[in-house]
């Protein structure tokens, strides 16, 4: 049995546009095109596109996904390595969660008490959950960059990776801060800020700008990214984007 690309985007919720790029890409051809044009699809096909969709949900590019289907033999065991991946990010995304709602807590605490935000949120506490490596997956075209980062992580000790989170929590702060304060994404005090989480990824690899603007994107385009951001401060997804292109388009080329 074959189904139209009409009907394969209607069960699946993905556009024939996008099933026409992914056809486009070589990473999920149809089984057959008919006379008329039209691409046609059969279970196998199906079936690939679900492993697909389950790779993206975890954040996994297309790049990415092209090599994990490409170096696949055997369906089941494929199957059964999707499974462990959802599991392990199910149990990810509660930590996530409970990160949320303890931000959420804390920052109600700090304004009722009057207190400044980074004397009473914990930076071990704000990143529980998301690690570098993780964030990097969600990336479309920078494979290299994000390779870098996992290499990299891989290499660090628990207490090294704590350390790294600090890091990160407390320019995500010192940027939410200059976002309550009205400054412009391109203002010298908020192009300072990006130039030290810059010059902090540039320590593993630097990025290019086009590759530093796929970072910003992915600040408002990811799910998983872009809940980080709001949960510490709402519209600081954009903001943190807006200022990576203002760097991205003065300092990179």
């Amino acid at each position: 049995m074959a189904w139209p690309i009409a009907e394969v985007a209607r069960m699946s919720g993905v556009t024939a546009r996008t099933l026409r790029h992914y056809d486009e890409i070589g990473l999920l051809p149809p089984a057959w095109i008919g006379s008329n044009g039209h691409r046609y699809y059969e279970e196998r096909q199906l079936l690939r596109l679900q492993q697909v969709l389950v790779l993206r949900a975890l954040g996994l590019g297309l790049p990415e996904i092209g090599r994990i289907l490409a170096a696949q033999v055997d369906e089941v065991e494929a199957l059964r390595g999707h499974h462990r991946r959802l599991l392990a990010e199910r149990d990810r995304l509660n930590a996530l969660a409970g990160t949320v709602a303890h931000t959420i807590t804390e920052l109600e605490q700090s304004r009722k008490d009057g207190t400044d935000m980074i004397s009473i949120i914990r930076p071990e506490n704000l990143f529980e959950g998301i690690r570098s490596t993780q964030c990097m997956k969600a990336l479309d075209g920078s494979a290299e960059l994000a390779g870098a980062v996992e290499r990299h992580n891989s290499a660090l000790s628990e207490a090294e990776l704590k350390a790294d989170e600090r890091e990160r929590t407390a320019q995500m702060l010192r940027l939410a801060e200059l976002l309550a304060a009205g400054l412009p994404a391109d203002a010298e005090a908020v192009q300072a800020e990006i130039d030290t989480q810059y010059r902090t990824l540039a320590r593993i690899r630097a990025a290019t700008a086009e590759e530093y603007r796929a970072i910003g994107r992915t600040c408002v385009e990811n799910e998983h990214w872009y809940a980080w951001y709001e949960a510490i401060a709402p519209g600081l997804a954009a903001y943190q984007r807006a200022a990576i292109e203002a760097y991205a388009a003065t300092r990179l080329r």
